[in-house]
């Protein structure tokens, strides 16, 4: 299947976006696809310091130019996370100019602020990204800090995308490798969605699956030409990851593009982690959450759960309340304290569930195994190919300790109603399988 057949399935079972334009030289069409699909309505062009000079004040011209009535505001911040501040800001910006429709020029931050202000006055949006630094340009929904936790809020992605490969490709090597290591994610990420549909937690959504894991492989083939530059290596990334926010969009959910992988580093996010006194940007802090789920998988598939002594496990699974308390106990110093403790409310299952789970685990383990296998790359491959890209490889290069990676583990399965991997181990009593090994001596993460 050819790119321009992709994105035209993309497009067609997609449920928001209804203009995609990718490639070299493309943002000189932005006027022409803002009048489009917003006639006679003002441009206010949001941009930061770094995406300003990169291509804000370029369509900023053109607008001009077209005669477009066209406004501007620049985030003066050298680095900003996506907080709830900062949409409230945005929001203002709409408040005072009813007739203005947000052109994002920037990276993830800056669109997910145009998406959800946007939707909280009922319009739509043009964004023109900067980087292949994420899968959110095209995304259902915006990932935002608000009163200490990462969340995602459920808002429409833009009605149009142009994409000019030449402003990508020229983006920062270390954007672009981070944009790599979150199109990594759907790797491990995948492995979990199949997992939770096989217990009936989360069923698979067929366009979604298909429109981005079919051709997952060979997005992620070329990290040595995406580490050189290269634009056609580059526009694959990018490719890559709008389809994942597309596939966002057909299931409604950010399921498709995202499981544990993602946890670690909302949970670096939320606690201001820093490295050399800089914020660490998404897809690097991504890249050890995916690394680290390789790791957890191979673990995995070394068990016999064809063996699993279903009576022993459901005689030892705790109650709610004892899981709740568990969870207030783990988050009690967390910026948000009650996060554990409302989202183990939401997932947990009562014993005769977790009866029929592992019953059928146990029956099918052979089966699912070897489709996990064929899904997730194993720790080897995830490290050489993330390193190939030049995202980190190791905790380390992210500032963050082996011994506070392995205490963030069970924050990861509590922190969001989402069925993971850990919380399957959890229920099989095998949990301290998939994780102790991967500290212990030998392990990927020795201490």
């Amino acid at each position: 299947m050819t790119s321009k057949e992709r994105i035209a399935f993309a497009l067609s079972v997609c449920t928001d976006t209804k203009y995609f334009e990718m490639g070299r030289g493309a943002a000189a069409k932005a006027p022409m696809v803002f009048r489009e699909f917003f006639p006679g309505r003002k441009a206010l062009i949001l941009a930061d310091v770094h995406t300003w000079p990169a291509l804000g004040e370029k369509v900023y011209g053109l607008f001009l130019e077209e005669g477009i009535p066209t406004e501007r505001h620049i985030i003066l911040e050298e680095e900003f996370h996506a907080e709830w501040k900062y949409v409230e800001m945005v929001d203002a910006l709409l408040d005072a100019d009813p007739d203005a429709v947000l052109v994002s020029v920037g990276s993830g931050v800056i669109n997910d602020l145009c998406k959800l202000s946007s939707h909280h006055h009922d319009q739509s949006y043009l964004t023109l990204p900067t980087a292949a630094s994420v899968d959110g340009y095209s995304s259902f929904g915006a990932s935002i800090t608000f009163e200490g936790a990462k969340q995602t809020f459920s808002c429409p992605a833009p009605v149009a995308i142009v994409a000019d490969i030449d402003v990508i490709a020229a983006a920062p090597a270390p954007m672009t490798a981070a944009g790599y290591a979150d199109l990594a994610a759907k790797i491990p990420a995948g492995a979990e969605w199949m997992v939770a549909d096989f217990v009936g937690k989360a069923p698979l959504h067929e366009d979604a699956w298909h429109l981005l894991q079919d051709h997952l492989d060979g997005f992620l083939a070329n990290p040595d030409a995406v580490a050189a530059g290269d634009p056609d290596a580059i526009a694959d990334v990018f490719e890559g990851l709008t389809l994942s926010g597309f596939a966002m969009q057909a299931a409604r959910s950010s399921r498709p593009a995202s499981c544990c992988d993602h946890l670690f580093s909302h949970i670096l996010d939320m606690t201001e982690h820093r490295y050399k006194g800089k914020l660490q940007s998404h897809g690097f802090q991504v890249a050890i959450g995916t690394l680290t789920m390789c790791a957890v998988f191979d673990e995995l598939f070394k068990l016999d759960l064809s063996a699993l002594d279903v009576d022993a496990c459901v005689a030892a699974w705790p109650s709610l309340e004892q899981e709740q308390a568990r969870a207030l106990e783990l988050f009690r110093d967390f910026p948000a304290p009650r996060l554990g403790y409302d989202e183990i409310t939401k997932k947990y299952d009562p014993a005769d569930v977790v009866r029929e789970q592992l019953t059928k685990l146990k029956a099918e383990w052979p089966s699912l195994k070897a489709r996990l296998q064929g899904q997730v790359y194993s720790f080897r491959k995830m490290k050489d190919l993330l390193l190939r890209a030049g995202a980190p490889a190791d905790p380390s290069q992210i500032g963050l300790s082996r011994e506070r990676l392995r205490d963030m583990f069970p924050l990861v399965q509590l922190m969001r109603f989402r069925f993971n991997v850990l919380d399957l181990g959890k229920r099989g009593g095998f949990y301290d399988a998939i994780v102790d090994p991967l500290f212990a001596a030998g392990g990927p993460f020795e201490l």
